[in-house]
């Protein structure tokens, strides 16, 4: 490049052949290719059981006929969205739902966290994963199977209503037909089921604590109980918002196993949730479109209450999911 001044030319080397984008993703594909074949059967999962279902979510806003199909069904639009709130059975059906979810938040969700803290503070190694195996192997259980031994132990002729009779003079209780002991019952079976399970993801959270901070809070004077107040439960307050923001999400699935084996004609008023609502009435009435339009505002709700209690908790000051 000539100067007019005189000055000697400087020469600027100009890449004549750029890396597209294009081929630095086929060069990382094929670096990384052993992870993302690890990564397909996943993926391939997601994509037949999860997203493309959801192409028929298209039925709810029609009165589907199995013998018309998807494309030649009448179109009714928010039609069975409005018998949504206009049914009363679908009312009383939608607070047995929320009360239930409310009641699980508030008495089985703490469980996992008090359950960790306590296996926290055993300092035996050997004891305590044997507590830890004991308390989680019920995870492993189907809901058919803790159903089966509930009913063993609360039928009337049972275990619990004999000693019952023998120790207290009782008489015998009919706890499974009895609405008043349905919701109770559910909360004590999942506690008992999935609060061990739960500790172990608690757990982690609390092995990344710096086992100095306890040494230098022994120095300080504080005892187990100070220690665990300030010490233990903020190094879990992010896990616990991130649980707390998920199970939000599934606040009107109930869980349609457990209650649907659980469930008897003494228990239907109180005991019938969304999810066995959308199995009498979508599957069993054939009521298909209305039983897709009840499952579709149960996954709206459930995702506004996942966006508010991220924003939420970005707003005090936590991660959040996203």
């Amino acid at each position: 490049m000539n100067q007019s001044n005189g000055a000697p030319a400087i020469a600027v080397e100009i890449p004549s052949l750029q890396v597209s984008r294009t081929r630095k993703l086929k060069i990382r594909l094929w670096r990384e290719r052993y992870l993302f074949l690890l990564l397909m059967p996943g993926l391939l999962y997601f994509i037949l059981f999860r997203y493309i279902p959801m192409l028929g979510n298209i039925i709810a806003f029609q009165d589907f006929s199995p013998f018309r199909g998807f494309l030649q069904s009448n179109w009714i639009g928010f039609q069975h969205f409005k018998t949504i709130f206009s049914d009363q059975e679908v009312i009383r059906v939608l607070w047995n739902t929320l009360l239930l979810s409310f009641l699980q938040i508030g008495f089985a969700f703490p469980v996992p966290i008090i359950l960790a803290i306590m296996l926290n503070e055993i300092k035996n190694e050997r004891y305590k994963r044997i507590v830890q195996s004991i308390i989680y192997l019920p995870h492993f259980l189907s809901w058919v199977v803790v159903i089966g031994i509930v009913t063993i132990f609360l039928k009337t002729e049972g275990i619990v209503n004999r000693l019952l009779d023998s120790l207290l003079g009782i008489d015998p209780i009919s706890f499974l037909q009895q609405p008043g002991w349905f919701m109770p019952l559910i909360i004590l079976e999942v506690i008992w089921k999935e609060a061990g399970w739960g500790t172990i993801i608690l757990l982690a959270a609390l092995s990344g604590i710096n086992p100095s901070l306890y040494e230098a809070a022994v120095v300080d004077g504080a005892n187990r109980w100070r220690q665990i107040w300030h010490i233990t439960l903020p190094a879990l307050r992010s896990t616990i918002v991130i649980l707390f923001i998920l199970r939000l999400g599934t606040v009107l699935d109930s869980g349609f196993e457990q209650i649907f084996l659980m469930l008897n004609p003494f228990t239907m008023d109180v005991g019938n949730v969304l999810d066995t609502y959308v199995y009498f009435k979508g599957i069993q009435q054939a009521d298909f479109s209305f039983g897709t339009a009840v499952g579709l505002f149960k996954s709206l709700i459930g995702l506004i209450l996942i966006l508010v209690a991220n924003r939420m908790a970005k707003k005090f000051g936590e991660e959040g999911v996203f």
